[in-house]
């Protein structure tokens, strides 16, 4: 790992920080729920960040770590089901639970339905976070001016957990997203997906 990806990673934790305060201002405003499950997926990734910088890419091959960072997108899609698509927030709040276990369980104990689990979890958590916000504002036209943002947040984070999925199962998605390809852009991508949440989670605070 690089001095500039150390850098950059500490600008995602910072970052990560000053969403953690506007969550948290809103939650102690209005008490929801999908506040909480953001605050969770921020929390995830700011430990994260600060666990690559001190440990290096290495340590994304721990099975714990995988385990952990799945929470981003779980954590995050969750938020927005509850927020936007209450009626459906129970039956996706199991499916996230199973998915977690699913990651866990083939992560630790090396299970080769882990090519299978991560990449179908972690896919179905990213289109939600890439799909629904873009939804709100292109065809229901009812969320606030730059919230899409979050869905182009959503894109970066599904491209680069799927690239990682593959990368750990010994498959390089599309023989591209190689070790060498992937750390070398990790970083960055961290950076800009936290960026693209962040103005669009910040539209939506200051819409309140």
């Amino acid at each position: 790992m690089t001095l500039l990806d150390r850098i950059l990673l500490l600008l995602t934790g910072l970052t990560a920080i000053y969403m953690l305060y506007y969550f948290y201002k809103r939650y102690q405003k209005e008490k929801a729920l999908y506040d909480i499950y953001y605050m969770l997926g921020f929390v995830v990734l700011l430990v994260s960040g600060l666990l690559l910088i001190f440990f290096g890419w290495d340590i994304l091959a721990s099975p714990y770590v995988l385990t952990v960072a799945t929470l981003i997108p779980l954590g995050l899609s969750m938020g927005l089901m509850n927020q936007f698509r209450p009626k459906y927030k129970k039956a996706y709040s199991w499916f996230a639970l199973v998915g977690l276990l699913a990651i866990a369980y083939t992560s630790i104990t090396g299970n080769a339905l882990k090519s299978i689990a991560v990449p179908v979890f972690h896919g179905v958590a990213g289109l939600i976070i890439f799909g629904l916000p873009l939804y709100k504002c292109l065809v229901e036209k009812d969320a606030v001016k730059g919230f899409g943002l979050v869905g182009v947040g959503g894109l970066l984070i599904g491209i680069g957990g799927i690239a990682l999925a593959f990368l750990v199962a010994g498959k390089p998605l599309l023989g591209i997203f190689t070790a060498d390809f992937i750390f070398a852009i990790l970083a960055p991508l961290l950076l800009l997906m936290t960026l693209a949440f962040t103005f669009g989670f910040r539209k939506d605070i200051g819409s309140d």
